[in-house]
């Protein structure tokens, strides 16, 4: 059994930040966090382009192969585990191919002993169907949800409740991951958050919720996207940085959490904490983006291990911050190793000293 303990923090300085960043990725395997939350069968039919249909205006592709990568809270688990962690999956598992696939690619360093399979079940699909040309580069051309039963039966949700609480009493952190699929609820959270109150240091709790933002109340931090948090305000934040200060501090009294931390896409990152000024983290490969999918589940998951591994949260959105700017530069739903981050950091460092010595001598 995992001692459920958070492991002693790191100093936060101003100065030395790559080999502090470098040290909490270095703690990551010490790391136990429960991923808890919808999973999801990312589904990618790979076609080439063959010709244009008779019947419609429409492209005909010669199916090359299909994949299927687990997405949600199985990628979260995945990313837990492929940047060093150990990753404690709890979610529902249904019993067909799909199911059987996605829970295949979740790799042998998820703990899969608390996913609950109910029989009647089937996990959402996201079918992408993407097509390629001659030189192989497929783009996505169209996406099919098939969005699964969703949960009803009280017997599934005491089973669900019962296996977050037990996953979460030996782990580091806990990470909430809400597709909306009915699997997590504000109450469950509240339940689990009752049940770690007890340890001392209580472990950190962070919540990507995509529908139901401002409903989970206290938790370590949450890391809405930029349109999440518009939705959940409904208001628009564009290019104006007193809409967007305006907005996460309303986020962060409305769910008292600890952090917030807004993903921007090409703009980077918004961090607010309460009596703190906001921190602007700038986007990490800007140039280099390939595909989003799956992106802002690699952010959460080192932001999990980091604030576990005892980074501020300043750090530890830093850390996100290189590690979704890694995963954008992957095709599909994809993990991040801990060596790419750590190399992520060393390069974008270097690269800042070089700048900063030719503005010198300039």
């Amino acid at each position: 059994m995992v001692r459920a303990a958070v492991i002693p923090g790191v100093r936060d300085d101003a100065h030395g930040r790559g080999p502090r960043l470098a040290d909490l990725v270095g703690r990551f395997p010490n790391v136990r966090a429960a991923v808890i939350g919808d999973v999801i069968a990312d589904e990618f039919v790979y076609g080439r382009v063959s010709r244009v249909s008779r019947e419609a205006p429409v492209l005909i592709l010669a199916h090359d192969r299909t994949a299927i990568a687990p997405g949600g809270a199985g990628n979260a688990a995945r990313n837990v585990a492929s940047l060093g962690g150990a990753a404690c999956l709890v979610a529902l598992v249904g019993r067909g191919d799909a199911d059987r696939r996605l829970e295949r690619g979740l790799g042998p360093r998820v703990d899969v002993s608390h996913v609950v399979r109910p029989r009647a079940y089937r996990s959402p699909v996201k079918t992408r169907v993407l097509a390629g040309g001659v030189h192989g580069v497929y783009r996505q051309v169209v996406r099919v949800d098939r969005e699964g039963p969703g949960v009803a039966d009280p017997a599934v949700r005491d089973a669900f409740e019962r296996a977050a609480i037990a996953a979460a009493a030996d782990c580091h952190a806990v990470l909430i991951s809400d597709y909306g699929h009915g699997a997590v609820t504000p109450a469950l959270v509240s339940a689990l958050q009752a049940s770690l109150a007890r340890r001392r240091p209580a472990p950190p709790v962070l919540v990507d919720s995509r529908h139901d933002l401002l409903a989970y109340r206290g938790c370590t931090a949450c890391t809405p996207n930029e349109s999440e948090v518009e939705q959940a305000l409904g208001t628009a934040i564009g290019d104006g940085p007193e809409r967007l200060e305006r907005a996460g501090r309303e986020v962060l009294r409305r769910t008292r959490a600890k952090g917030v931390v807004v993903t921007r896409g090409s703009r980077g990152m918004a961090v607010f904490a309460p009596r703190r000024p906001t921190v602007h983290i700038p986007i990490f490969g800007s140039d280099e983006v390939a595909d989003v999918t799956g992106a802002g589940d690699t952010v959460i998951a080192a932001m999990t291990l980091a604030l576990a591994a005892g980074a501020s949260l300043a750090d530890a959105a830093r850390l996100a911050n290189y590690a979704g700017g890694v995963a954008v530069t992957k095709r599909g739903t994809a993990a991040v190793a801990a060596s790419e981050l750590t190399a992520a950091v060393r390069a974008d460092l270097c690269d800042g000293a070089a700048r900063a010595d030719v503005d010198g001598r300039a």
